[in-house]
């Protein structure tokens, strides 16, 4: 089944060419023009990526992802004209999985595509192995992509649980920010470690009691994180 991707840009000329070349490498598009119309289209329509325009009328890229982001874990790819480095890191910070600057080209474009499909495509389950990684009240179920604190489900993003059951799986070794980054956002991702922070900060806010003194997830100062044993 073609993979479907919706264009969120204001410019015509844009969603064209772009919409264009996707349909030419076999993927379905839909578009909108603003931020308000792509949030319905995101909410309603089956949807495998998202090309988001950072600067949109009413409601900017920076809004909309963070709306998207409070109910779903779909892949985006942020499109902007501006090359500052704080807009790209509020993007990612906010939870798109890659950032392209304008004017890009098209195999450019597509090869991010393909490399974002790719790296956020679920993993089949491991034939042997742990099913389920305990530690106290914490609980990762590996088959049902599931995590519970206290037997209360935990609601995380891919990118979380991702973080988690990496540190879980090697607990009491550290792992450098860089080797997270690779592991969960592949060799390719475009963002810096900052972005590794930033998940683990919200992912304590999930799984820990008191985030600030996490029983869990350890930071080693001036290396990573780890899993504490």
């Amino acid at each position: 089944m073609a993979k479907r991707i919706l264009i969120i840009d204001d410019e015509p000329l844009i969603v064209e060419s772009v919409s264009y070349s996707l349909k030419q490498e076999g993927y379905e598009v839909i578009a909108a023009a603003d931020g308000a119309s792509g949030l319905q289209l995101a909410e309603t329509e089956e949807l495998d990526l998202i090309l988001l325009d950072l600067m949109l009328p009413e409601m900017n890229g920076l809004e909309v992802c963070r709306t998207i982001r409070r109910s779903s874990d779909i892949p985006i790819i942020m499109l902007t004209a501006k090359e500052g480095e704080i807009d790209r890191v509020l993007g990612l910070e906010l939870g798109a999985d890659d950032y392209v600057t304008k004017p890009f080209s098209m195999r450019e474009l597509i090869a991010r595509i393909k490399s974002v499909l790719k790296r956020t495509a679920p993993a089949g389950a491991a034939a042997e192995g742990p099913k389920v990684l305990l530690s106290n009240d914490l609980q990762i179920d590996l088959l049902g992509h599931e995590v519970t604190v206290k037997g209360a489900v935990v609601n995380l993003s891919s990118k979380e649980y991702e973080l988690l059951r990496i540190l879980a799986s090697h607990p009491g070794q550290v792992l450098t920010r860089e080797q997270l980054l690779n592991l969960v956002w592949g060799n390719d991702f475009y963002g810096d470690d900052r972005t590794v922070d930033v998940h683990i900060r919200w992912l304590r806010e999930k799984i820990e009691e008191d985030p600030g003194n996490p029983q869990y997830i350890l930071t080693v100062r001036g290396v990573g994180y780890k899993f504490r044993k």
